[in-house]
């Protein structure tokens, strides 16, 4: 029996009442699906080992995001994701509809570390001084699209993917968008400080700021090598570049 035909037939039993079957189920299962930390074989996530439940569903996601890393995203099959999680091809079902509701979640699930160094710009206004400030969030977000720059790319060649990521991310009221939005507001913040030249225009900063960070990552991926200079070296000589102080 698949181990998704044996988690229908608990939802059945839990449906009609039967309580005591799903720790005889887990049994069943267990024979069925020995756990190891061997590739190829089932491997625990943190939130498993500390529950004693088998709960796959972050492992899943990293090894799809790791197998989109390596093969693209149009080269991640539900048979290799379950291959590198160590589990049966089935028990993606368990936590997942399709190949399509999977991928959409490891999508989303990329986006707080996109969200962090902007949340962390937003409170730094009239601290530390602007160029510094932004200096950090441009880093964290240069993380973040080295991160899904490959994904993006992929992202034109599933339009059925790409449409329901449109349709996730306006339901959530994110976008990339927004976040050029966050770099402008806080741009025009520290402006009626006087700690920006006023003449610099926010929103065409905020595009190149965020340009820039992207085309770099772009530019390491395609050609598979680090650029000169040196990202702490770079994104310096941009922000003062693009958002220097007032004049003397």
């Amino acid at each position: 029996m698949s181990e998704r035909s044996l988690y229908t037939v608990r939802q059945i039993r839990v449906n009609l009442g039967l309580k005591n079957f799903d720790s005889a189920i887990q049994k069943d299962m267990s024979k069925w699906f020995p756990t190891s930390s061997k590739q190829g074989q089932t491997v625990l996530s943190t939130d498993s080992k500390r529950t004693g439940k088998i709960n796959r569903r972050s492992d899943i996601l990293r090894a799809a995001e790791k197998l989109m890393r390596s093969n693209g995203l149009s080269g991640v099959t539900t048979r290799q994701i379950s291959k590198e999680v160590g589990c049966s091809e089935g028990a993606l079902y368990v936590h997942f509809k399709g190949r399509l509701e999977l991928l959409l979640a490891m999508l989303e699930e990329s986006l707080p570390s996109m969200l962090k160094p902007l949340q962390a710009l937003r409170e730094s206004v009239g601290s530390n001084s602007p160029q510094q400030n932004l200096v950090r969030a441009v880093s964290g977000i240069f993380k973040f699209h080295q991160r899904i720059v490959s994904a993006s790319g992929g992202l034109f060649a599933e339009p059925e993917l790409l449409a329901a990521y449109r349709k996730s991310l306006g339901h959530e009221g994110k976008g990339p968008h927004l976040s050029m939005r966050v770099l402008e507001e806080y741009i025009l913040s520290e402006q009626r400080r006087a700690r920006i030249d006023p003449k610099v225009d926010a929103k065409l900063a905020a595009y190149l700021l965020m340009a820039s960070s992207f085309f770099r990552a772009f530019n390491e991926q395609f050609f598979g090598k680090a650029m000169q200079p040196v990202w702490s070296t770079f994104v310096e000589q941009l922000v003062v570049t693009v958002v220097p102080p007032p004049p003397k």
